[in-house]
């Protein structure tokens, strides 16, 4: 990472993020290829980070029109939003959401930008009524090291008394 303003800005909000999403962003920066560029899906290795496993999620990004898969999603995850995810893409799994175009806008700045993105606030899905807050962070990935193709990402739950639902 260059250390540049933005990036600046994004890494001032550290000390607000769960132990868990900044375990994985250093385990993220920890397997970017040697020389340069974004790590890619063959770079991830879960038996590095099996404590993280339950509510992380992979999503496929396709460019044209902009969508995203869910090619893997932990079983916290699943079990929160009530509904397996693997497989589906993320607009067909969320129709309670009325403009897609605002909602993928943070995606869309992680592939455009190559930069992660981190978010705590409250949930955008009505369907999860027992959750006051989430925290997520999306970690850009490219098989090539320079074009993103996939997001690492991982949510945090937090029930209204600021209690985890790890």
């Amino acid at each position: 990472m260059s250390g540049t303003a933005k990036e600046q800005d994004w890494e001032a909000t550290r000390p607000r993020w769960h132990a868990n999403i900044a375990r994985l962003y250093e385990y993220w920066r920890s397997i970017h290829p040697p020389g340069g560029g974004l790590p890619g899906r063959q770079h991830l290795d879960p038996m590095h980070i099996p404590e993280l496993l339950p509510s992380i999620w992979l999503l496929d990004v396709q460019r044209e029109p902009f969508r995203l898969r869910y090619r893997l999603v932990g079983t916290r995850i699943e079990e929160v939003r009530g509904q397996t995810l693997t497989g589906a893409w993320l607009d067909d799994t969320s129709p309670e959401i009325v403009n897609f175009e605002a909602y993928y806008r943070r995606y869309r700045t992680v592939v455009e930008s190559r930069q992660p993105a981190w978010r705590r606030g409250r949930a955008q899905m009505e369907h999860l009524r027992d959750i006051e807050e989430l925290e997520n962070i999306l970690l850009p990935m490219a098989g090539d090291g320079s074009n993103v193709d996939m997001l690492l990402c991982k949510t945090i739950y937090y029930d209204r008394f600021g209690r985890t639902l790890l």
